[in-house]
């Protein structure tokens, strides 16, 4: 696959541009957030001023807050594009400000890091927000370029080295994994490192590691603690941390009828299979694994939460699990239903769904996923 550029959920984006709002794209570093506007950009006739919080005249301009400066760089421009902006201090009142003097404008910006960015918008644009999420490819994105067949041929590879666009732009599996050896090792980290002041980042990766062992499996917060020789409140600040700079997905227990339910727990799926791999240098081909379940899990798992994001399918999901171990993987809640979903790499391992569950929510779906069924949930 050497196509240079896959189309992406949001390449048209001025559907979904608003008046007095900021579109504000956030999503984990080289999904292609600057590539998907630029795309975008290059087809309006609009005239474009570029912006980037790593600029630091263009950081110095934004964060000064002054009316008649920044009206003076905007003049003659239809549209702003601000690249990287969680890095600019109070990035928000400054765009309040081009808002209200100027209600006309585009203004579209980028941010790796939910928690910085959100952090500087702030209440200056409270409700002038149009956010979307930029996920690493979609299998329902590279549908628009590779027919059915094509997607089972690779899924193994997807598998193994995820969906970042340099990976699946890439020619060789060295190539693939030189990419994400480089994404594990400093830019997902590079957030959160600065943001935090982490001195250990070797703490940061032993916790990854730990962790990219136990996808599909409960995390006990205090086994992870005694593994690493912290304390809870240190593993419990690092696990949200990964979570917001879009490392890790944190999947919750479900429960409404039953006391034998286990609620207090969460699992862990990383927002890319290839980085999971990458955290603990695992590139191997399917017929030397013997972690084929967790990672259909992990993957499937994340398909699911991009084709909700990008079909406007909102659901509360959680997995579901009793003390005497019956369980299923994924459980969405919406339009007032439950719907059920098990995971499964071997399509001859189709079980029904567990009786306590069934009894408790008997007008809940139930479907096993395996490689044969998977294009319809995503």
């Amino acid at each position: 696959m050497t196509d240079p550029y896959f189309n992406r959920a949001y390449d048209d984006l001025r559907p979904l541009m608003a008046a007095k709002r900021v579109m504000v794209i956030y999503g984990p570093r080289r999904v292609g957030k600057t590539t998907l506007i630029n795309h975008f950009l290059e087809t309006q006739g609009d005239r474009i001023l570029r912006a980037s919080g790593d600029s630091l005249s263009d950081s110095s301009l934004l964060s000064s807050r002054d009316p008649v400066l920044l009206l003076g760089w905007t003049a003659g421009y239809d549209t702003v594009f601000i690249d990287e902006a969680q890095r600019i201090p109070q990035i928000g009142l400054g765009l309040k400000i081009l808002i209200d003097s100027r209600p006309e404008l585009s203004l579209i910006i980028t941010g790796s890091s939910s928690l910085e960015l959100s952090g500087s918008l702030g209440e200056p644009l409270t409700g002038r927000q149009v956010p979307l999420l930029l996920f690493p490819f979609s299998i329902g994105e590279m549908r628009k370029a590779l027919n059915d067949f094509e997607i089972k041929k690779n899924l193994e590879d997807f598998l193994i080295y995820g969906m970042y666009p340099e990976v699946r732009t890439a020619d060789s599996p060295k190539q693939k994994q030189l990419i994400l050896n480089e994404l594990a090792n400093a830019y997902l980290l590079k957030d959160i490192l600065e943001l935090e002041r982490i001195k250990k980042p070797r703490l940061l990766l032993n916790l990854l590691s730990l962790v990219a062992l136990q996808i599909g499996g409960e995390v006990s917060l205090n086994e992870l603690s005694r593994s690493l020789k912290v304390d809870v409140k240190t593993v419990e600040r690092y696990l949200d941390l990964l979570e917001k700079c879009f490392v890790l997905y944190n999947l919750r227990g479900f429960s409404r009828n039953l006391r034998s339910e286990v609620t207090r727990t969460s699992k862990y799926y990383f927002y890319d299979n290839g980085v999971r791999n990458a955290v603990i240098q695992n590139y191997n081909p399917f017929t030397m694994r013997n972690d084929a379940g967790p990672l259909w899990e992990n993957f499937m798992m994340i398909e699911r939460l991009k084709a909700r994001s990008y079909n406007n399918l909102y659901a509360r999901d959680y997995f579901w699990r009793t003390w005497e171990k019956q369980e299923i993987d994924l459980l969405e809640e919406y339009g007032g239903s439950l719907h059920a979903w098990e995971f499964k790499w071997s399509p001859r391992k189709k079980p029904g769904p567990p009786k306590a569950f069934i009894e408790a929510y008997p007008d809940s779906s139930y479907q096993v996923i395996t490689p044969e069924n998977f294009l319809e949930m995503v």
